[in-house]
């Protein structure tokens, strides 16, 4: 046995050894397999094996020490845990032997974890569960959950949409406070804020929308003059029975956005107020924030002003209907609308043409593409996929909406505080790929600086009429930055514009909503509280789990839709997006979009970042963006709940 001053020479030993390990912090990163890695934060990657794996969770924030690993690579080892964010997860409840567990659908949670008796809210075997870790697994690798909610098993309608909001952290139902609030508003509620306020109810205002909508939020009138059109866009006016700070104004705040899931939507404001008493009903007095905008005849805007107004709308028309007035299509439909309201529809379309054409010479306009509508049946599931195509009334409606959001940046501009949605081009680690590109393939654009607004809108407007081997604006394209939101107005490159912001749907969005506070607060003194940095990232972050979340579900319908095309059934499509392991094809027929693998392709491929290319490391075949090819189903990855096609007419020698 040591005695005590060996033991305490031992100790010391390793107080030294602790004293002199160098740690660095970071963030747990997940992969696939059993092993991670942590991002740390002086921008290197240090990888974790499969025990230390065990202890985090991704996107804990450690500290690491490192150590010798195999093939003479270092490794990490978790000294501490300072932080995690995953709190709440969904997974599958599974019953092995003697122990419950919960297997995380959430990714890079590659364990089960173990469910205490206490904690297993009645759950069954196989059923999807919303769980809370209760035990983080840092001291030995064996984490514990808690079950919060049962959502249900495979194959029960609605299951995907309910999982799927669960996995985001959404909430279906409003609070009880945003409840009782929107159910003690009535039309009453609206008489006493008619005050002040002009009234335009003899106007013959109009909303262009989707037969089944009902939060409608524009009306569109407008009036030929000496010099063009003056344009009024009425928008519904939320903010007029929504306190700021009330239960409705915080829980929209934390929703940021509607999101128009399949079948039905998961709205920003409950439907007391945005079907019902600030829709922009047709017969029905309604409370309005209206821009009135003078439009030239070369589709230029000049003047325009803000008004808080009352509005009738004469009519709900839909996009089909307006669409065959405009183009001379007529029927019984459009031969019973009232003569007001055809001549204000011929006018819009006028004015609404000469505001693209502006556009077009001066700004970017957006590529058009085939749509495509998910119709759902009794089940929740995909009935049918049906494609649409955008309209003669699909363009009026947004080019009279783009010239009002244009208006009100140019008001916010000359304010000391307000809200833009800016956009800054290429992204900035792809500025040298695209450089390469133009001169590969378009040496006299070479010279073109895409990072200013004009040499962008320059190079997207020249790259479009480009004949060459490679499709060199789509993969411009593929490159940009994401828009984002900013309290300084700065350019919108991705429209060609100064500066942008939104306040036409504030049903709909937040930052809309939040726009005409600011719009109300500079012209009548309306008191607001000023949205700070954290408040916008929290806004921003919710846009993007919006859209996430709306993209999952999605692809999870898809990807069950997709198991009745038959294996041997080939369908056409394009090629859209390219990685290293593969490339995605969106089917025409359907939109339908899945992943070919390079492994199931003859020949071995390497990926090339200037042109996005896949190209053959022997022989001349590619695959690049715009290709068209034929694919056939080849199954789907349950874990990704991914499309997978097989690569049709597989010829090593085929373009």
């Amino acid at each position: 046995m040591l005695n005590a001053d060996a033991l305490n020479q031992l100790r010391q030993l390793k107080n030294d050894i602790e004293d002199k390990k160098v740690v660095y912090p970071g963030t747990v990163k997940a992969t696939n397999g059993r092993f991670g890695f942590v991002a740390l934060d002086e921008g290197r990657d240090v990888f974790l094996p499969p025990e230390e794996m065990q202890k985090v969770l991704p996107g804990d924030r450690v500290t690491v020490s490192e150590v010798p690993g195999e093939k003479g690579r270092t490794q990490g080892i978790v000294e501490e845990l300072v932080d995690t964010s995953l709190t709440t997860f969904v997974g599958r409840y599974l019953i092995r032997g003697k122990g419950h567990f919960v297997a995380p659908e959430t990714p890079g949670v590659g364990r089960w974890i173990f469910l205490p008796p206490k904690e297993r809210l009645n759950a069954e075997p196989d059923d999807f569960i919303y769980c809370r870790i209760l035990r983080h697994p840092i001291r030995d690798g064996k984490g514990q959950a808690q079950v919060l909610k049962v959502i249900g098993k495979a194959g029960d309608p609605g299951i995907e949409r309910s999982f799927t909001l669960a996995s985001f952290d959404m909430d279906e139902e409003f609070p009880a406070a945003v409840t009782d609030q929107a159910e003690a508003l009535t039309e009453a509620s609206i008489s006493p804020l008619r005050e002040g306020r002009e009234d335009r109810t003899d106007q013959p205002y109009v909303t262009i929308d989707s037969p089944g909508t009902q939060d409608m939020d524009d009306a569109l009138l407008v009036e030929p003059n000496a010099t063009g059109w003056r344009l009024s866009v009425a928008i519904a006016d939320p903010t007029a029975l929504v306190p700021e700070g009330s239960p409705a104004d915080v829980e929209a705040r934390k929703r940021a956005t509607a999101i128009y899931f399949p079948g039905e939507p998961r709205p920003m404001l409950p439907e007391a107020i945005s079907t019902r008493l600030c829709s922009l009903m047709p017969e029905t007095d309604r409370l309005a924030l209206v821009c009135d905008l003078q439009v030239n005849n070369d589709g230029s805007l000049g003047e325009f002003s803000f008004h808080q107004a009352v509005i009738r709308s004469r009519g709900k028309l839909s996009y089909e209907l307006v669409s065959q007035l405009v183009e001379d299509r007529h029927n019984e439909e459009t031969d019973a609308l009232a003569p007001e309201i055809t001549n204000n529809l011929d006018q819009l379309h006028q004015a609404a043409t000469a505001l693209r054409k502006w556009r077009s010479e001066h700004a970017l306009l957006n590529t058009e593409r085939p749509e495509f509508r998910l119709r759902l049946d009794e089940n929740r599931r995909i009935r049918t996929i049906e494609p649409t195509m955008q309209n003669e009334a699909h363009r009026l409606v947004e080019e009279c909406m783009v010239a009002a959001n244009r208006c009100a940046a140019r008001f916010l501009s000359e304010l000391d505080s307000g809200l833009f949605v800016t956009h800054p081009g290429i992204r900035d680690d792809r500025a040298d790929n695209i450089r390469t590109l133009l001169e590969r393939y378009a040496p006299e654009l070479a010279s073109i600086d895409p990072s200013s607004p004009d040499g962008f809108r320059e190079l997207m407007v020249r790259t479009a009429e480009l004949d060459t081997d490679a499709p060199v604006k789509t993969i411009i394209a593929r490159q940009l930055a994401r828009a984002e939101m900013a309290f300084k107005a700065a350019p919108h490159q991705g429209m060609g514009l100064p500066a942008y912001t939104t306040f036409t749907s504030p049903l709909r969005r937040y930052v809309d909503f939040y726009v005409h506070r600011l719009i109300k607060a500079a012209l009548w003194n309306e008191q607001h509280q000023t949205l700070e940095n954290e408040g916008l990232e929290s806004l921003q972050l919710a846009q993007l789990q919006a859209r996430q979340a709306s993209n999952s579900l999605d692809n999870w319908l898809k990807s069950d839709y997709a198991r009745q095309l038959g294996d041997d059934t080939v369908f056409t499509g394009v090629i859209t997006r390219t990685v290293p392991a593969g490339f995605f094809v969106r089917l025409d027929a359907n939109g339908l979009e899945g992943f070919v693998s390079c492994k199931t392709i003859s020949g071995k491929y390497s990926f090339d970042p200037v042109t996005l290319r896949l190209e053959a490391t022997k022989g001349a075949r590619t695959f690049q963006l715009d290709q068209s090819v034929s694919v056939k189903l080849a199954g789907i990855d349950e874990e990704r709940r991914q499309i997978n096609f097989e690569l049709v007419d597989d010829k090593p020698g085929a373009s």
